[in-house]
């Protein structure tokens, strides 16, 4: 009898190699000699057991399968690598192809047909060359993920997942995904079009490598592998220097806050920049034509920054005569503290150096009150060269600086709103392709194999649908709560409560969910409070299982009364929130490390809709729920 070809599986998720193991272990078609989650397992994998087969996820941690798969085939040389990918780009199958994969596999196809796709790659060929099996619905190998290989997705979902593609596709800006080294693996048509490439040529193409200077690319990204926040740069295009790229770099991170993949957001800011430019020369024009005019000072300082001249416009803005000011030094007009940092030297050395010199800051009119100055001092020399003064124009900006800072207001919360809708759209598709495939390969398997299966098999199978779907159940309840709270339309249904039976419940229902959590409580005897109870079991769950996934156990929950109202306080056996993250604890997407980074935006906001507040406590590191106290009981 043959022996089994042998395969090692390697996917960052446990959930998805357990599957698959168990498929494979199903068939008898193939040996599983060994499983591993980042592209560094992959190799050393590959280096120890030199299988026939290796199924590699593109997305990971650490060294991503795009980084890993060359040195597979070197340390293996005779191991056929089957890409196995969540992005459905077809120009990523072609890569990965170039590369030297025999295969690319959508996580979606349906668990028998991957097995026979992995057989039939293991059949000797009479070469140690990979070879290259087409995906179902694309000769080339990139299928798009449609047709017979999509899984039969409940409809709704399969809805939802689809919108989510066309939002992306369909973004007025432009949209990529990166692998953790910054190559592209998915671009929507936005951005093809500014580069003025198609799509399958940007595939696998390193970003960093698309502008003028790589460095503050690479750098991003280093940032954010390290764990920073989105970082927003600007670059040139290598092709066409004279191009400007305003761009957004913000990692989609799983459970354990690790990032899984890159999201890039890019403008063409060519023609705002060369608005601005041609706008700042328009007012230096502006200002030559005008300095007769009251509406500027225009006047003349000696070499030593005393006034020499006085125009009408000067006294109108200044406030100061003619007799009153010349002779004195200019450095009246400034504030006291650039008074002491000689800043007006500093400007006339600048000027005496370059020629001229301009600024905009705060001066000081003759009663003390003050204005925001666009100012412009020029050097005048003679016709010998020597420096005779300077000629200083100043103009009253403080109502246009008023004016941008309005108009930079208004561009920022746009800004932001464009950003958090990208990253909730991001979020939530990643949040939801991973469990429905899981739910359905898992369903799929109990209903074909169910007699077939180990009690430990069902067991495992049965306890990873349990989680999957009440991540599912947690991220609906998430989604469905942020919307009503934002449409102010919670509905809550307001009365007295007992807080030590509401309490266990929730606890109760943690301990089932999370088993091995140890999770402490302790309530004063005889608190009720005035509370919709499924809303103040949802803030209390939500912060409980925040201290098990963020923290670590013991979890304590204590309720007290003070004076008004009762406090619920939860606090986890962890180090704490961190100082540089406190500020945002409570915002939408503030801090998200893994889910939809709703739980405590939501947490705040039904405590505000009871007339309570929910907040966290430095002194203890504790997040403290404050909720009105029912005075009648």
């Amino acid at each position: 009898m043959l022996e089994s070809p042998t395969i090692v599986v390697v996917d960052d998720a446990p959930e998805v190699r357990l599957l698959v193991k168990t498929q494979l272990r199903l068939s008898g078609r193939l040996e599983v000699v060994g499983e591993g989650a980042d592209g560094y397992d992959a190799v050393e994998l590959a280096r120890a057991h030199r299988p026939a087969l290796m199924l590699l996820d593109v997305s990971m941690p650490g060294r991503d399968g795009l980084a890993a798969l060359p040195l597979v085939r070197d340390a293996s040389p005779t191991t056929r690598v089957v890409m196995f990918s969540g992005f459905d780009q077809a120009g990523l199958a072609d890569h990965t192809r170039r590369l030297g994969a025999a295969d690319f596999v959508e996580k979606s196809v349906p668990l028998d047909e991957l097995v026979d796709r992995l057989v039939a790659i293991a059949a000797p060929t009479g070469t140690e060359e990979p070879r290259w099996t087409a995906g179902a619905g694309d000769e080339t190998g990139g299928g798009q993920g449609r047709g017979g290989n999509e899984l039969e997705l409940d409809p709704v979902l399969a809805e939802h997942l689809e919108r989510f593609r066309e939002v992306f596709d369909d973004a007025a800006i432009g949209m990529a995904t990166m692998t953790l080294d910054g190559r592209v693996v998915r671009v929507n048509r936005h951005l093809v079009g500014l580069l003025g490439d198609d799509a399958d040529a940007l595939i696998g193409t390193s970003y960093a490598d698309l502008a003028t200077d790589p460095t503050p690319v690479l750098d991003a990204l280093q940032t954010l592998r390290d764990g920073g926040g989105a970082v927003r740069l600007e670059h040139g295009l290598a092709d066409e220097p004279g191009r400007r790229f305003a761009a957004t770099l913000s990692a989609v991170l799983d459970a354990q806050d690790r990032p899984l993949y890159f999201l890039l957001q890019a403008q063409d800011v060519t023609e705002q920049r060369a608005a601005e430019a041609e706008l700042h020369e328009t007012e230096q024009r502006f200002r030559l034509l005008v300095e007769a005019v009251q509406d500027y000072a225009i006047f003349m300082l000696d070499p030593e920054g005393n006034v020499a001249s006085w125009n009408a416009g000067a006294q109108r803005l200044k406030g100061y005569t003619a007799e009153d000011i010349v002779g004195r030094n200019f450095r009246i007009f400034y504030p006291g503290d650039k008074q002491a940092e000689r800043h007006p030297e500093h400007e006339l050395a600048i000027a005496r150096r370059e020629g001229r010199y301009e600024e905009e800051g705060w001066r000081l009119r003759k009663d003390g009150t003050r204005f925001w100055a666009h100012v412009t001092i020029t050097a005048v020399h003679d016709a010998d060269g020597v420096l005779v003064g300077f000629a200083k124009v100043t103009r009253d900006s403080t109502e246009r600086r008023r004016i941008l800072e309005l108009q930079q207001k208004a561009n920022e919360r746009l800004r932001r709103a464009a950003a958090e809708q990208a990253e909730f759209l991001a979020v939530t598709a990643h949040e939801l392709r991973s469990p429905v495939g899981v739910l359905a390969g898992t369903a799929e398997t109990f209903a074909r194999h169910h007699a077939e299966l180990d009690d430990t098999e069902r067991t495992e199978l049965a306890e990873g649908m349990r989680r999957t779907a009440d991540q599912l159940r947690r991220l609906l309840d998430d989604l469905l709560t942020a919307s009503r709270a934002d449409a102010r339309s919670l509905g809550l249904k307001v009365g007295p409560i007992r807080v030590e039976d509401q309490l266990r419940g929730v606890v109760t229902s943690v301990r089932s969910s999370h088993p091995g959590a140890q999770v402490l409580l302790d309530v004063e005897e005889g608190l009720v409070v005035l509370a919709d109870p499924g809303r103040l079991a949802q803030m209390v769950d939500n912060l409980v299982v925040n201290g098990l996934t963020h923290g670590r156990a013991p979890v304590a929950v204590v309720a007290r009364s003070e004076g008004d109202a009762v406090v619920i306080s939860v606090r986890d056996s962890g180090p704490g929130v961190s100082a540089d993250v406190r500020g945002r604890l409570f915002e939408r997407f503030g801090t998200t490390t893994g889910g939809t980074g709703l739980g405590l935006y939501i947490v705040r906001a039904l405590a505000q809709a009871h007339g309570g507040e929910a907040t966290y406590q430095v002194e203890d590191q504790s997040f403290v729920l404050r909720l009105p106290r029912d005075r009648s009981a």
